[in-house]
């Protein structure tokens, strides 16, 4: 998908497509323009080859996303170290980390839907600048589907309204409707001008898109209702806070703030819920999970703060210990084990691994420290900073993870085909992450055309994945033809079952026989 995304920001900028997007040549609707644009923007800025850049407006997205969720959380608790911890739970999730570092738009459409939660709960809640946070909430709610359409819209914004509604009400209803009216047109009219756009001006294909991915819905990827069941693992380090803090019964009374806790549980679980009812799930569809979830852990952590230098029964200490013991015997053994493991694989790259293996072990020695005398805020933050170090020098070395030997990718297959003067095709179904690599749009050939093709061009190169291989050969008996490169992106061996076709393909040059 972050393949799929870079070349639609890149064919904007060179084909100056910015309204009616495409990907290699053809419409690609599915998705609204915004993080495309914001992509786009900074490509033109830090340059086309860069992946940094590309990655950064979705960067910078996650930490406001976070400004604003900490803004929330402040106003309505008031509490102000609660919306610190939660804000931290959350940017340290492993699902929102994820989706800040990758180029897919998931981050932004939440994102700017956590600015709109915002400034709808100022609105729901204060009968003062009744119009201002209307606006405001209004027009980040446009960001948001411009982003990916209605779903954050779906399943982040309707849970909220049912869980506020349950647990707190709407109060004072009575002198809103004007501006809800005003909020209500400026969200439609942010929302839906570019979907009219494309309606307008690309009729036929918007409605056989929009067809295609309604059917979708019900027939691709379909899973189980309770296939979310595990919800709380997409958080990483706080899997087990997460657990405990869903234990309403256990908690109810001794959060600082009741109905915020009823609120925060209602919302996630609602979100859950919502998610489940759609025939269409993937693990990455749980992010917007993970935003009300975090508040809801950092219930727990607060409650652990306060209570924790006192804490005796076995019950409550014993998963606090757990936790954090845990987490502290990954950085006394992840130096040892790594060094044994990968060392051959690390290479150049060895002083990451070094200041890596210094930056867990000492935090693992801090957090035992703290852990042994109980106090448990210095636990917490050191372990929030063990994160962000595991993060910080651990993704340099994220190439000790490749395995594969062979690996070769289609950067120089431009260079091949301009110095040969020869054409090349996709025989399949092209790959987003090849196309990316090779740099340009690539033509496909339809099997039908395949043998007139050859026969016009008399020489071209052609794209074949591992799995289509017989059929082409099959279909080529007319021609000459050699193997010219193979091309192979898999992490791992063909030997190996994780080995996927779909990021494997061999260069084949075709020739008429004389």
């Amino acid at each position: 998908m972050e393949a799929r995304n870079f070349i639609t920001a890149r064919e904007m900028l060179l084909d100056d497509n910015w309204l009616l997007t495409t990907i290699n040549g053809e419409a690609r609707y599915q998705k609204p323009p915004l993080p495309t644009w914001l992509t786009a923007f900074s490509a033109g800025i830090f340059g086309l080859e860069s992946l940094y850049a590309m990655r950064l407006p979705a960067v910078l997205m996650a930490i406001f996303g976070v400004f604003f969720f900490y803004r929330f959380v402040t106003v309505l608790t008031k509490h102000k170290e609660l919306a610190f911890i939660s804000s931290l739970i959350l940017i340290t999730s492993f699902f929102f980390a994820f989706a800040g570092r990758n180029g897919q738009w998931d981050i932004f459409t939440h994102g700017f839907m956590i600015a709109a939660i915002y400034w709808g709960y100022l609105f729901f809640y204060h009968t003062e600048k009744r119009y201002r946070n209307a606006l405001f909430s209004a027009f980040f709610i446009g960001l948001s589907f411009m982003s990916k359409g209605p779903v954050s819209l779906y399943v982040l914004f309707l849970p909220f309204v049912l869980a506020y509604g349950f647990a707190f009400k709407f109060r004072a209803f009575q002198k809103k409707w004007l501006p809800l009216f005003l909020w209500l047109l400026v969200a439609l009219v942010i929302s839906g001008w570019w979907y009219l756009y494309t309606y307008i001006f690309d009729t036929d294909t918007i409605l056989n898109i929009t067809n295609k991915e309604t059917a979708n819905w019900t027939n691709y990827n379909v899973k189980p209702f309770y296939y979310y069941w595990n919800f709380f693992m997409q958080t990483g380090l706080w899997i087990l806070p997460g657990i405990i803090s869903l234990m309403y019964p256990y908690l109810k009374d001794k959060v600082i703030h009741k109905k915020a806790y009823l609120f925060s549980l209602l919302w996630t679980l609602l979100t859950v819920v919502l998610l489940s009812i759609i025939p269409e799930k993937k693990q990455r569809y749980l992010l917007p999970v993970v935003i009300p979830f975090a508040l809801n852990i950092g219930f727990y952590m607060e409650y652990i703060f306060r209570t924790f230098s006192e804490m005796r029964r076995a019950q409550e200490s014993v998963p606090v210990y757990l936790q954090f013991s845990l987490v502290a015997i990954v950085g006394f053994l992840a130096p040892f084990v790594g060094g044994v493991w990968f060392w051959e694989s690390i290479g150049d790259q060895w002083p990451w691994y070094i200041l890596l293996s210094i930056a867990i072990f000492f935090g693992a020695c801090y957090i035992v420290y703290h852990l042994r005398h109980r106090n448990i805020k210095n636990v917490f933050y050191a372990s929030i900073i063990f994160t962000a170090c595991a993060v910080v020098f651990g993704m340099p070395l994220i190439g000790v993870f490749n395995t594969n030997t062979a690996q070769n990718d289609m950067t120089e297959l431009a260079t091949w085909e301009k110095k040969n003067d020869i054409k090349v095709y996709e025989y399949s179904a092209f790959a987003p992450e090849f196309l990316w690599q090779y740099g340009n749009k690539m033509e496909r050939i339809e099997v039908a055309e395949y043998e007139n093709l050859v026969l016009k061009k008399g020489t071209i190169g052609v794209l074949v994945h591992e799995n289509a291989v017989s059929k082409f050969l099959e279909n080529s008996r007319k021609f000459e033809i050699n193997i010219v490169e193979e091309y192979d992106i898999n992490p791992v061996l063909k030997s190996n079952t994780k080995h996927n076709f779909r990021l494997h393909r061999y260069l084949y040059q075709v020739t008429t026989k004389q």
